[in-house]
Formats: C-alpha cells, structure tokens, sequence
C-alpha cells in the first residue's frame, strides 16, 4: 500500500528537509530568497552545500549535477562525484558553497545563435535557490540558471527569471494603488500533458518514430477515434500500471501530478499536475517528460511526446494553465462574487486582454515548432489565429461598461438530473471553449496552443512579458491621478482599453471557417507556419519591449530566432532524408516484390484461361504509385539539396515549408495509397492498425 504523504517529496531537498536540517538563520535566509528572490550570501550557500550533500548521500546520490535548460528546448546535465582525495589513497565525500552556487560546464556545443563562436567553451550555471534541488538514481540534480563566460544568456531558465520579476515589479505597482503591499507577485501555472504510449516492440519496428518521433507513413486504420469511446473510457492494464508508477515516481519528486485519463485518440492519455510557480513548473514539466520516458520503458512500453505521431487522430498538446497571485495567497484573476464591483480584478483582466492582442505575434510564436505545425488549426487544437474567450458573463460586463449600460448580474441557473436521488447543481456563469487559444476558466487563462514536446518556458515569458509591460503602462496613467479620482480613473481606462482591444475577444468556435473571415476582418494576425511565425520575432517593438523590461538584449533576441529557424530547418531535413531513406529501402523494394507477385499470377491465370482482371488492375494501379514514388522521391531528394543554396536562415526555413514539407505530403500520399494495396504479410513495418489498436 502506498502512503502518499509520506512518499510526496522524499527525494526534495524541500522546505520541510531544510527546516530539519539547516541552522534557523540560514533557514530562515534560505527562505528569504526563495520567498522575495534577493540573493544568496556565500556563507550560507556554505552551510546548505553540506546539509544537502549528507542528505543526498542519505538518499544514495554519489554524483551532483547543475540541471540546466539550454536552447536546445531540453535538459543538460553533466555529473561530477562527491569524492574528494585524502591522505593515504583515500576519499571523503565533499561539496562545497561555491560548487553549489556555480559550475562550469563546456558550452561550445549547445546553440548560441552566433552569441559565441564554438571555440569559445567556457559557461557558467548558477544555482537557482527558488527550484527545489532533488535525488534522481545517484545523482543531485541542482536546477540552475545558464551563462556564458561573457554574461549572455544561453538558456531558458534564466530569461524567465527575469520576466517573473519583470512582472511582479509591475503588478505591485498597481496593487500598490489599492492599498496593497505584498512582498512579490508571482505567475503560476499547471501544464496539462498529453502523450502517447505503444508498444515498444513495434516502435522498434518504425525507423521513421526512432528517428523523428512520428510516423512519415502510415494509411488509416478501419477504426480511430470515431466512436469516441477512448476519451476518459477505462485504462487498459498495462497503461494503468504504468500511471500508477509515474505518479509515484513523479510524487517523490515533489511534482503534484493531480489527474490521469485516456484522451481522445486511441493510445493518447493525459496527466495534469496542480499548479506551481512558473519556474518550478517548468523544471517539473521538464522533469515530467525524462520520467515518462524511462517509467515508459520499464512496462514493455515508449512514451511519444511529438505533437502528431499519428496522421488522421488527434495530436498532443500541452495546455498552459496561467495565473498571477500574490505571496499572501490572493489569485488577482479572481472574479470573485462581486464581479460588477471588483475594480482590481477588472483591471488586471483588461491588461491581460491588451497584452494578448498587442503581442499576438510573440504569443503565437511562442508555440512555433515543425511538430506543432501539424496540430495548429486542425480539429483537435486552436487555430494559428490567437484569441481570447472571456465567457459571456464577464464579456457583458465588459461591454455593458463600453456602451454606457447598466450591467445585471447573470445568476448560475439550476440543473436537474430529473432523478430524486441525484442532487440538484448550479450551472457555472460562464462555459469552457476548447477551441480557443486563450481562454478564461474561471480564475486563470488556459494558453491550449502548446505542442506536447515543448519546454514551457518560452511561452510563459510570453505571457509574463507582455501583461508586465501593459501593467507598467496602466501603472504610468493612473499613478498620476489622485487617490480621491482613483476608481473613477480605473475604470475609464478600464472602458477605453477594452474598447481599444476587443477584437482579440472572440467567444464563438474558433474551427469554424466563419470565424477565420472574421478575425481577417478584425485585422488579427494569421501566421499558419514556423517560419512566418519566427519572422516576428526581432521586429523592432517586440525588442524593445524585452530590452525595456530586461529580458532579453537585442542580440539574444536575434540567437533565439536564428536557434528556432535553424532547429525547424533540421528538423525538417532529418524527416525529407529518413522518408527518402524508407522510401527506397523499405516500400519500393516491398511494393515491387508484390508486383512480381501479382504478374506471375496474372501469367498463370492466364495460362489456365481464368478470369484475372482484378489482379490485372491491382497491378495496373500499383505500378503507377510506384513509378510516383519514385519520381515524387526524386524531386524531394533534390529539393532538400537545393536548400543548402539559400542565402539565409529565413529564407530556407521558408523552403523547407513550402516546397519540401508540400513533397514530403505528395510522398506520404501515394506511399499511403500503396499500402492499402499490399497484403500485411509483405508491408515492411507495422501498421497504424497494429499500432494504435495494439489490444
């Protein structure tokens, strides 16, 4: 029987440990900074370097490593022992405040986006004391923060640090004007995240999963996930078994992972964690995904994380569940029961209303990659075109302010089973859209337009940015006005900016092609791919805007968009080669052998004066896909080499969007229809049949 309370956290260096274990001053300084983030002195990095080496050394670490989190998107981490030389050949295990606060791992390998020439290697990582340290295997994983050897940022942890000051700062100035004084202001968020599982003997199977982590090709099953019957429906037994130990893997290291189902499409499941600060939330999404991965392997199993590992089901997605509170506990995107009245809660919503539609660009962006692509306006995520729905309650009351009207509040009605024994219930005032990008559920904003692979720390200073520099702004105007004038002057801003912004509000169904002519109308922006998306990102108010808040500098700016288009064009590359590879070793050898097959049959028949007309056009049908294939794989071969021409970055992540992914599609297609006339026996991998209706 597991005791979760007392498993919860058993491998964190957590408050509870250092409360145990460190001095009540050097406790009590330790909390300070994770409670304000001001920083760290050496003599107490000192003390809590030795209290937590013996305690990882209690939990059978005999490594320490800094967890930082380059540009790759993913974790880096490189292990050193506690062993330290002692006289007569022998070792004692040490760990000292100035390896805790600081490493120096070689960075000339991780992408810099031309901040750093290759042979320049030295980098440093930088404890962060907010992101609690914890055991995993052998090993001490530290999060830090990561720099190189001449200050610039190459990570996302640390510009994410930044844009959660960024906004506290902002957010206490206005708070300030309420009368209220908290220590900090911090973004919470709990990513939602969606996966896939399959059997691990048949993704050995699929080169094309090994190597791109989705399938090139694949036709449909008879059955997907038209009846429906898979979301929520009951957990198959050995994917029951695997949850339970995720969620007990996952509850040792601290991580709240809350709610677990099946998803939508046949073999995709979901775990949603409670809330965290955004920067622990993103260590623990991180974290997530690495133990998904093993725990995966260890029931028979291999856990895809790709956006769209499967054509024709639904992808996967991460929802970013976003809030801002105070460090006395107050959600201050919190309706309340008065919410005519709830000047505060009224004003943070309208900033975060202009955030979003003045930084569609950077937000959309944000959730740019090759594999997101795929999901982006489909049927099963948001469209491209970013959104915001508020509900009809607070969208009335929004409007009612901008037209002069009185507004009425709306009343939940009740809800009856029409059975005596099922108690009555009050409808909520306002529904949940699942088609919009950005939508209000209650008391935080859920951001639905992640792919499952991405490190969230991009779009969360996003978010953070862009809400710091509109409550800087409100903070500005109404600083100057007098206390006597206050909400007078809260509330005209109120009306002028919702006013100013509400195109971006849209409560309707974001799939419907209606909708898109409206939001064309409205002047929103509709960026369909990668590339387009990332040509947004060094425009000259989007760096000023991080410039002016700190965030990133120019030049940081620039790397982190040369690093995304060079990382799409990869990726894109290494999926063009891997199909031609299949394509010429695996289904045309295939596809020909059936052929020969067929036209030895069809002589036969022939020679016994027997009806072979089906066979004949079988053969016919099949002999012109292959002559497709083959000349369609030629043309994509030839593309991929004419995008080494291009003169820069931007310029191939276009090519490689628009003529190389349109001929890898072309490709898929006939090699598709290929396979619905090859018998199982002669396909060379297993089937989207096999895959996907695996039990």
């Amino acid at each position: 029987m597991v005791k979760v309370p007392e498993l919860f956290g058993s491998m964190v260096f957590n408050e509870q440990v250092m409360r145990e274990r460190l001095p009540k001053d050097v406790f009590a300084a330790l909390q300070n900074t994770i409670r304000t983030g001001k920083a760290i002195s050496s003599e107490v990095a000192e003390v809590v370097a030795n209290a937590m080496k013996d305690w990882a050394i209690e939990k059978g670490a005999t490594h320490y490593t800094h967890w930082f989190q380059p540009m790759t998107g993913i974790t880096a981490e490189k292990h050193d022992s506690f062993i330290q030389p002692a006289e007569g050949g022998a070792v004692i295990m040490n760990f000292s405040g100035k390896q805790l606060i600081k490493g120096e791992p070689d960075a000339s390998s991780f992408p810099s986006g031309g901040l750093r020439s290759t042979f320049e290697a030295r980098g440093y990582t930088a404890w962060d004391p907010t992101s609690y340290a914890f055991v995993r295997d052998t090993v001490l994983y530290i999060p830090t923060a990561f720099l190189s050897y001449s200050g610039q940022v190459l990570d996302k942890k640390t510009p994410l640090l930044r844009s959660m000051e960024s906004l506290s700062a902002a957010a206490l100035r206005v708070l300030k004007l309420f009368g209220k004084t908290p220590e900090r202001v911090a973004p919470s968020v709990g990513p939602e995240q969606e996966y896939f599982l399959i059997p691990r003997e048949l993704y050995e199977k699929r080169p094309d999963l090994i190597i791109t982590g989705r399938t090139l090709f694949g036709a449909r099953p008879p059955k997907g996930q038209e009846l429906e019957d898979h979301y929520f429906g009951i957990i198959k037994v050995n994917v029951l078994g695997f949850m339970e130990e995720l969620d007990r893997e996952l509850w040792k290291l601290g991580i709240f992972a809350k709610t677990r189902h099946n998803e939508v499409a046949p073999c995709q499941h979901e775990l949603a964690p409670i809330y965290s600060t955004v920067n622990i939330a993103t260590d623990h999404n991180q974290l997530t995904m690495a133990v998904m991965r093993k725990v995966a392997a260890r029931h028979g199993l291999v856990c895809l994380l790709h956006e769209k590992p499967f054509e024709g089901v639904n992808g996967s997605g991460k929802h970013n569940n976003w809030s801002i509170s105070t460090t006395d506990g107050e959600n201050l995107l919190e309706p309340g029961k008065d919410l005519k009245n709830n000047l505060q809660f009224m004003l943070f919503l309208t900033a975060v209303i202009r955030a979003v539609d003045e930084h569609q660009d950077l937000l959309r962006l944000s959730v740019a990659t090759a594999g997101n692509d795929h999901r982006l306006g489909a049927n099963e995520a948001p469209p491209a075109i970013i959104s915001m729905f508020l509900g009809d309650e607070i969208t009335d009351l929004l409007e009612t302010l901008a037209s002069d009207r009185e507004y009425s509040n709306h009343v939940g009605n009740k809800l009856s089973a029409g059975v005596d024994s099922v108690p009555v219930i009050y409808e909520d005032t306002t529904d949940r859209n699942r088609t919009s990008p950005f939508a209000f559920t209650g008391n935080k904003f859920e951001f639905r337009s992640l792919g499952s692979s991405l490190n969230i720390a991009c779009p969360n200073i996003m978010i953070n940015a862009a809400v710091a520099d509109v409550l800087n702004a409100f903070a500005d105007k109404l600083e100057k006005v007098k206390p006597s004038e206050f909400k007078k002057a809260a509330r005209e801003l109120i009306k002028s900016e919702y006013i100013a912004h509400r195109r971006i509000v849209f409560n309707g169904d974001n799939y419907s092609a209606a909708w898109k002519e409206e939001a064309h109308r409205r002047g929103l922006l509709d960026l369909s791919g990668t590339p387009e998306s990332l040509s947004y990102y060094d425009r000259k108010e989007n760096v000023e805007l991080f410039e002016r808040l700190k965030i990133y500098t120019k030049q940081e700016v620039r790397a982190r968009k040369d690093i995304l288009l060079e990382n799409y064009c990869k990726v894109i590359n290494i999926e063009a080669l891997t199909m031609c590879d299949i394509t010429l070793k695996q289904i045309l050898p295939a596809a020909t052998e059936f052929t020969t097959r067929l036209a030895d049959n069809i002589q036969k028949l022939t020679a016994l004066k027997a009806d072979a007309s089906a066979q004949s056009d079988v053969l016919s049908e099949i002999s012109a896909l292959i002559g497709k294939v083959y000349k369609t794989e030629k043309k994509l071969s030839d593309a991929v080499l004419a995008v080494k021409n291009e003169p820069d970055l931007q310029s191939a992540a276009d090519a490689y969007h628009d003529t190389v992914f349109a001929l890898m599609q072309e490709l898929r297609g006939y090699c598709d229809a290929i396979e619905l006339l090859m018998p199982k026996s002669l396909w060379p991998f297993p089937t989207y049949s096999d895959l996907l209706l695996y039990i």
